[in-house]
């Protein structure tokens, strides 16, 4: 029996006590640096595992990459921080397929388990649940503004080790805690996402838009005029069922279209559990794990910013 969901991970009942997941996916460099390039990746494509409850177990490298015009050492590094990830989240690296092609990609294909009666899905948030996110977001207007010299790499830098960060110990904590819903944080931005969870719950989320954790200098270069590429598609994606009822500022707006990278986990749980869920968070070293908003009953599914 198969489970679908909408961020391309699939979840497969192998036994009343053992489901599989499968995912795939990989990224263009969001930085220049080879091994970080890799964990980043990796650390990305080992998330869909984790936002459905998971473990991972194996992973395969996804490798397309130009050999002639960068040379196998710049592939060296990418594999070689892809493999650290895979270690640290406790997988086994079986192996792999490489193309050769005209830009560097890469990524995983990740297999995980999960128990039956476990499976965090995005479409179980509940009236009066509260959000938790696990991670900053901005990484799309980072990464472009350091492409563009816009944002010196000493800056971007300091904040790899925590874009590359995996979401095991944030889902470990979560655990521990009731959870109704569950995704991680990626290409649609925190919108697009929350408005996933938002459809697939049948429910309002209303968030707190001071409540928001962002990562150093993304507003600012929002305010430069910087942008991605992704922003006006998930705009377009978005608007009819976005709602502000605050006044923003442009780059105050452009940052909820920001796509992420290796973004965090979005967690719905009952508001009894809700500061004891960001404290044990951040406890376990989760440092910027904050409760951003709350689901609402009685209303058209949407987003409400608040």
């Amino acid at each position: 029996m198969g489970y679908e969901r909408s961020d391309d991970a699939a979840v497969y009942r192998l036994s009343d006590e053992l489901a599989v997941i499968s995912t795939v996916d990989f990224i263009t460099p969001p930085v220049d640096d080879p091994v970080w390039f890799g964990r980043i990746a990796a650390a990305n494509s080992l998330s869909d595992i984790y936002a459905m409850g998971g473990r991972p177990v194996t992973a395969l490298n996804v490798v397309m990459f130009p050999s002639k015009k960068l040379g196998t050492e710049i592939l060296k590094g990418i594999l070689e921080g892809g493999h650290e990830k895979v270690i640290e989240a406790g997988a086994c690296l079986a192996g792999g397929h490489s193309v050769d092609d005209e830009e560097p990609k890469y990524g995983l294909a990740v297999t995980g388990v999960v128990h039956p009666k476990r499976i965090l899905t995005n479409s179980g948030a509940q009236p009066d649940d509260v959000l938790i996110l696990s991670k900053p977001i901005g990484t799309g207007v980072l990464f472009n503004a350091n492409r563009a010299g816009k944002l010196p790499w000493r800056e971007l830098e300091q904040i790899l080790p925590a874009i590359a960060a995996l979401n095991r110990t944030a889902l470990d904590v979560a655990l521990k805690h009731e959870i109704h819903s569950c995704t991680d944080i990626t290409g649609f931005g925190i919108i697009g996402h929350a408005l996933e969870m938002s459809r697939g719950s049948a429910v309002r989320i209303d968030l707190d838009f001071s409540a928001l954790p962002f990562y150093p200098n993304s507003l600012e270069m929002y305010r430069k005029g910087v942008t991605t590429g992704s922003n006006s598609a998930i705009r377009k994606h978005v608007e009819k069922s976005l709602h502000l009822c605050i006044d923003l500022d442009h780059h105050e707006r452009e940052i909820l279209f920001d796509p992420q990278t290796s973004g965090g986990l979005l967690f719905a749980v009952p508001e009894t559990h809700g500061e004891s869920l960001v404290h044990d968070l951040r406890a376990a070293g989760v440092a910027d794990a904050t409760l951003i908003g709350r689901a609402a009953s009685g209303q058209e599914p949407g987003i409400r910013l608040l």
